[in-house]
């Protein structure tokens, strides 16, 4: 049996760079304690979002749609690695459009108004992302159960 490699967080995150794109703001705190954790993860997204029948471009904008749709703050962060996959601003503007029509038709949905608003946040990080501008996807956490 050969020896399994060992990784430290930063080969890690590079490695879910390599992989998805990105590195989910979880894994870069769970990458200081158990890097293994995160190559394992890396390699279960690739398995799902690596081109296929769909493109990762589009699997990405598809994820942020949903994100969109259901006003999730943390699912919007795949227009990054959307973006990273080739996705332009007019695409996330129409994947997010998308979501925003979801946010109004699915049953307890939070309605086109709510979800305009996380529609608006894709293509403005979208814009900053392609034009290599600092971008933040929401506020760092405060221990308060995700609310701000």
């Amino acid at each position: 049996m050969s020896e399994e490699k060992k990784y430290t967080p930063e080969e890690a995150n590079k490695y879910m760079v390599d992989s998805m794109l990105f590195v989910p703001r979880m894994f870069k705190v769970i990458n200081e304690v158990n890097p293994k954790a995160g190559v394992t993860f890396a390699d279960f997204y690739n398995s799902m979002w690596a081109d296929g029948a769909l493109s990762r471009k589009v699997k990405e904008l598809i994820f942020m749609a949903g994100g969109v749709g259901y006003c999730s703050p943390r699912c919007i962060v795949h227009v990054y690695p959307a973006v990273k996959a080739g996705a332009t601003v007019e695409e996330v503007f129409e994947a997010a459009a998308i979501g925003m029509m979801l946010g109004g038709f699915v049953p307890a949905g939070p309605g086109i108004p709510y979800a305009f608003e996380y529609a608006y946040k894709c293509v403005q990080l979208a814009q900053k992302i392609q034009a290599g501008e600092p971008w933040e996807y929401l506020p760092a956490p405060k221990w308060d159960h995700g609310v701000y």
